[in-house]
């Protein structure tokens, strides 16, 4: 994807400048997402290399075709689909163009028009070859599949298809791609959440295709949802290479840089992938809130900030992505709770209260829902229990009302409850609610959840401090300390214990840890003020430490 114009800008300054050139300009109609998806487009180089013949007359189709193809295993749903339309528009019966529209619209919440196109590919199949027809057939079961998502039967006609199908074709490297991908647990997946079960047939397509850059993407998922992120961040880097104008790429090379504790490079690639995409969504005219992954992006490298201490830089994208709208108006968008999240953290009490009443206000029962518990989180940090608990209650309501879906709040629910009974003096209570909610969220074992899951045991212990808790503050640095025993909040955490408990040398350790893993964070970030300020207090009438 060419990035023209793109700027260095992570000063907050120029940052807001450059997100402030993606704001719709006044008078200027907005276009649709189908027109957008319907635009005209170049011919575009460091996105992957496909290579993939299909029936067609004209090498420029083809050509079209194989840069839809392309996007599409790079999740870039809008160019996979402005790809295959140009390729129709020279050959309009180009069936396989059909076939990969219907899943880039598809990604794109366009589900009438991916059955459409998947419909024009059927009845296109008397003039394509036979492994052509079976990918086209392939796309109408699983449409099928997902339209009913509860009917087993139609799910399993999909699996066995696709067995019959690599049974045929066994040397097919974008057949061996689907079924890796199929065994993803969600009906209509596309390897994002794949776990172990995909691993061979992802290495038989790389086998025979050595250093396809769409096998080294899926082999990084396949790795990072199983925890091999050794393993992972080989295919992570090559990926990047092999498609180094693909935000995706280097997001995907940040998310396993960070599980394996170098941050600092991690941001690197979060940065890139974000200049790509803000330049890219400039020079093409694109609403920001059609391309899902640019709001998802901001999310991780904000919250990889924070994890540095560099509060500011994470305010600044995690603002933005708050108030970046998405597609559909009255979708639940869960990451909109970072950046109140983050102002809670920094005691900025009010303004989290505020952002919260701007999500109570949207329509959907669980985004309403989710307010109520960041506006009782804030009230409570304004020592204001009873409305805090008045806020709890209405998110009870509005989770009940959403229906099974609910439940993707109940952890929430319980950290809310959690703190307002710490904060109430109910320490046996606190206890067993915030530890409930620990767990659930430690099941969710994500590339995306393993950091939001730390920053809620770290409030926990924020709160159970400046309680004087000791006994909840012990167990929940403990989990800190088996989630992720690098991180500086980690280290700080343990040092307040081991200070609390009479132990010096340990205490002074674990200070100047956290005030070394913190060396690039804000000059006033608190935690790593208060490590510094207790090192040397510990210190002062010791004089061997090394001041950190």
């Amino acid at each position: 994807m060419k990035a023209a114009g793109v700027i260095a800008f992570f000063s907050a300054a120029l940052y807001t400048a450059a997100v402030d050139a993606l704001q719709p300009v006044p008078g200027v109609r907005e276009r649709s997402l189908a027109e957008v998806v319907a635009a005209p487009v170049t011919r575009r180089d460091r996105i992957g290399l496909v290579n993939e013949r299909v029936t067609t007359t004209s090498p420029e189709a083809n050509a079209f075709y194989d840069q839809g193809v392309a996007y599409l295993h790079s999740f870039v749903w809008i160019e996979a689909a402005r790809s295959f339309n140009q390729a129709l528009r020279i050959d309009r019966n180009l069936a396989m163009a059909e076939v990969g529209l219907s899943y880039a619209l598809g990604e794109l919440g366009l589900s009438q028009e991916a059955r459409d196109a998947s419909d024009r590919a059927q009845s296109r199949t008397a003039s394509v070859t036979a492994k052509e027809r079976v990918r086209i057939e392939l796309r109408k079961a699983q449409l099928d599949a997902a339209a009913r998502p509860n009917d087993a039967d139609l799910r399993t006609a999909y699996r066995n298809k696709l067995d019959e199908s690599l049974a045929a074709f066994p040397d097919d490297v974008e057949l061996l791609l689907l079924v890796g991908q199929a065994q993803d647990p969600s009906h209509d997946g596309h390897g994002m959440n794949v776990g172990s079960s995909s691993l061979p047939f992802y290495l038989q397509a790389l086998a025979r295709s050595p250093d396809y850059f769409a096998a080294h993407h899926f082999l990084i998922h396949a790795y990072e949802n199983t925890r091999q992120f050794d393993q992972a961040v080989v295919h992570a880097e090559r990926y990047a290479q092999l498609a180094a104008d693909v935000p995706h790429a280097h997001h995907m090379y940040a998310h396993v840089l960070r599980r394996l504790d170098r941050m600092k490079e991690a941001i690197a690639e979060f940065e890139k992938a974000d200049q790509i995409e803000t330049g890219y969504l400039k020079a093409e005219a694109i609403p920001p809130r059609y391309d899902w992954h640019y709001r998802h992006n901001l999310s991780l490298l904000g919250t990889s900030y924070q994890y540095r201490g560099r509060v500011t830089s994470a305010g600044t994208v995690l603002h933005r992505a708050f108030e970046l709208e998405g597609t559909t108006a009255n979708a639940f968008e869960a990451d909109r709770q970072l950046w109140i999240t983050l102002l809670l953290a920094r005691g900025r009490s009010d303004e989290a209260l505020t952002a919260a009443q701007s999500l109570i206000a949207r329509s959907d029962s669980l985004t309403k829902a989710l307010g109520h518990l960041l506006a009782s989180r804030a009230l409570l940090s304004l020592k204001r229990p009873d409305d805090a608990a008045r806020e709890g209650n209405l998110a009870l309501a509005d989770m009940r009302s959403a229906g099974p879906s609910g439940g993707l709040l109940v952890p929430e629910f319980e950290l809310t409850q959690g703190e307002l009974l710490l904060r109430t003096g109910q320490l046996d209570g606190a206890r067993t609610t915030l530890r409930s909610a620990a767990n659930k969220l430690r099941e969710a074992t994500g590339p995306d959840a393993w950091v939001t899951t730390l920053f809620s045991l770290e409030a926990i212990i924020r709160t159970a401090n400046s309680v004087g808790a000791w006994p909840v503050l012990q167990e929940f640095a403990e989990q800190m300390r088996e989630l992720d025993s690098t991180y500086p909040g980690t280290r700080y955490a343990l040092g307040l214990l081991a200070e609390h408990a009479g132990d010096r040398a340990g205490a002074s350790a674990r200070y100047q840890e956290a005030v070394t893993g913190w060396v690039d964070a804000d000059p006033d970030f608190p935690a790593r003020v208060d490590a510094r300020n207790r090192f040397t207090a510990l210190n002062s009438a010791n004089p061997s430490p090394r001041r950190p």
